[in-house]
């Protein structure tokens, strides 16, 4: 059975499988079948070195990627396939009783985490801060292996004082609960391997074999993790691709592949090139925009497969335009198929931030094109935005309760500042344009304070309110602008009814593209300040990363590519010239269709 799975695989991938003792990383470039390839090694170490499938650990990033190896195992049950953090979950329900943790213990979500940061900083009379800001400290502390009491010699920053002595107090509160948040399933496990050499050996023999998927995505405590396992027996196997490391803002450290082959100097090196996805000419043009990143290695896929349209490079007047161009080329890829049958599943279109799926969407709806949004929220309907608009409701209606009660739970004093706002100037404020309303109730509730530029899901939803002052900036009437807010949501409604199953365009950022693939990608807003990010330009590091998402993107695309810019964009807010991005060479001609 194991020589005829061998015989389905290329040499590349053939020489990975193989490998069943010792060390090895395996640089899986995109769409180079690396699911294929763990499965039918870990069908090798079944069959050929005679392991125990419950030896074997396979660790992936997502419960998605789980199911589906389990599914392509068939009927072969392992020691375990899933996370990391389940898979601790479960060492420490048995073991956790050696740090002092009660197997009974509870995990806390993201809003039992809030709550609890809220009550903490409320006591110590924390003002300045969100509880989104500590979380994030929290669990970069964490995932580095810093607890409270070391806190301050890692951090000495500004705010490190206060943030030390917020995480004291949220890790004495979970332990008083009998709780743990998702980070403290890694480190705990990590803290007990550290502390109980016994425990350790243990777990050391009973997972002889370990798979990690994906390995440039895990940060430190992950890589640690891995490395404990690992260090008696050798044999582990770190599947990933340096070009695919695009996580840096949650802690991922794609440098842990260097480390790997540090911490494993023995380690045996395989290098998946070969594309089943894509075509040649998708491939080569991936290729010339990642081998610009000079610090780290770059994998040249290439392809069997004959012939492939040429990559189409649109430079619309403004994104209106743009909105626009990528509507009806979607109707006409239809309706012609490109000599096959496309549904619009069948494509995607991805852009570097969630703001940008407003124009996109009001197209859709205008020209009645299915979509649906993969991993995030309809413009109209994120929290952001609906809290401005109640906001903006009250303005026009005061006896709009449902707006009201939503100020209200954004918090007394903001809702009071409104209300004296309104108090003091209601005669007025019908005459203020739509953004000189949204200023003037920004600067009187200091709502923009919920929000910390730092954090990058705060970022991005500061980002959705500057695109809605785009809108207002269209409509300047405030009438006319909620007019047009409750016409687009009404459209969203249509839309739903029309559409009545989920044969849509998929729409969504590109870090949510990836591990996904479509026979047709669009890639939108390809300019300076958007893709590369304004945030990333000036740190190589982070214009790499930038590039990688580029790259990502580009390569989900099996056979049409579209990339569109624009000469001038309205967005968040202000209008400006645009410029193409860096990414693109000078020999991208931008297409003009006839």
């Amino acid at each position: 059975m194991v020589a005829d799975l061998l015989n389905e695989l290329n040499t590349q991938q053939r020489e990975a499988v193989s490998y069943i003792k010792g060390p090895s990383i395996i640089l899986a470039g995109a769409g180079s079948g690396k699911t294929r390839v763990l499965v039918y090694k870990v069908v090798n170490l079944i069959e050929n070195s005679h392991a125990s499938p419950f030896n074997i650990v396979m660790i992936t990033f997502t419960n998605k990627a789980a199911n589906e190896m389990k599914e392509r195992m068939g009927l072969k049950r392992l020691g375990y396939i899933g996370t990391f953090h389940s898979f601790c979950c479960q060492i420490l329900r048995r073991e956790g009783n050696n740090i002092g943790i009660d197997n009974g213990f509870v995990i806390y979500d993201e809003d039992d985490q809030a709550s609890l940061i809220k009550s903490i900083i409320k006591k110590l009379e924390v003002k300045k801060f969100t509880p989104s800001y500590f979380l994030h400290r929290i669990s970069s502390a964490k995932n580095k292996l810093i607890l409270p009491g070391h806190y301050l010699e890692i951090f000495s920053d500004y705010n490190a004082s206060v943030s030390a002595e917020v995480y004291a107090k949220y890790q004495k509160e979970l332990r008083k609960n009998k709780a743990l948040d998702f980070d403290d399933l890694i480190l705990e496990v990590v803290n007990l391997f550290l502390k109980n050499s016994e425990v350790l050996e243990k777990y050391q023999d009973k997972y002889r074999y370990l798979l990690v998927v994906e390995f440039q995505d895990t940060n430190y405590i992950q890589y640690l993790l891995t490395k404990l396992l690992a260090e008696k027996y050798r044999n582990v196997t770190a599947v990933g691709d340096f070009s695919q490391s695009i996580y840096s803002w949650r802690g991922a450290d794609s440098r842990n592949l260097e480390k790997f082959g540090q911490d494993f100097p023995e380690a045996k090196i395989f290098h998946l090139e070969q594309n089943y996805r894509s075509t040649q000419t998708i491939l080569d043009f991936a290729y010339k925009v990642i081998s610009k990143n000079q610090t780290h290695p770059v994998l040249n896929l290439f392809t069997t497969k004959k012939g492939g349209e040429k990559i189409e490079f649109y430079e619309a007047e403004d994104e209106e335009e743009e909105a626009i161009y990528v509507t009806n080329k979607i109707k006409d890829l239809v309706g012609n198929g490109l000599g096959q049958s496309l549904q619009h599943s069948s494509f995607a279109v991805l852009y570097r931030t969630n703001a940008q799926s407003r124009l996109i969407e009001e197209a859709f709806l205008h020209y009645s094109l299915p979509y649906i949004l993969v991993g995030g929220t309809r413009f109209y309907e994120r929290k952001e935005i609906k809290d401005v608009l109640s906001y903006l409701r009250l303005v026009a209606n005061p006896d709009d309760e449902i707006s009201q009660e939503r100020i209200q739970k954004l918090g007394k004093k903001r809702w009071e500042e409104f209300r004296q706002l309104f108090k003091k100037s209601s005669g007025q404020l019908k005459t203020f344009s739509t953004i000189e309303l949204m200023e003037k109730i920004f600067k009187q509730t200091r709502y923009l304070e919920l929000y910390n530029p730092d954090l990058e899901e705060d970022y991005a939803r500061i980002e959705n309110i500057k695109e809605l002052k785009s809108v207002a900036m269209n409509f300047p009437n405030l009438s006319q602008f909620l007019e047009q807010v409750a016409l687009v949501e009404s459209e969203y409604f249509e839309g739903e009814k029309r559409s009545g199953s989920k044969d849509g365009v998929r729409l969504m950022t590109l870090h949510q593209a990836k591990g996904l693939e479509f026979p047709v990608v669009f890639i939108v807003g390809v300019e300076e300040g958007i893709l590369p990010h304004s945030r990333s330009i000036d740190d190589i590091f982070s214009l790499e990363e930038e590039r990688r998402l580029f790259y990502v993107g580009i390569t989900r695309a099996k056979r049409n590519l579209y990339i569109t810019y624009t000469r001038g964009r309205f967005i968040f807010g202000r209008r400006g010239e645009s410029l193409k991005s860096r990414f693109l060479e000078q020999d991208t001609a931008p297409f003009s269709p006839p």
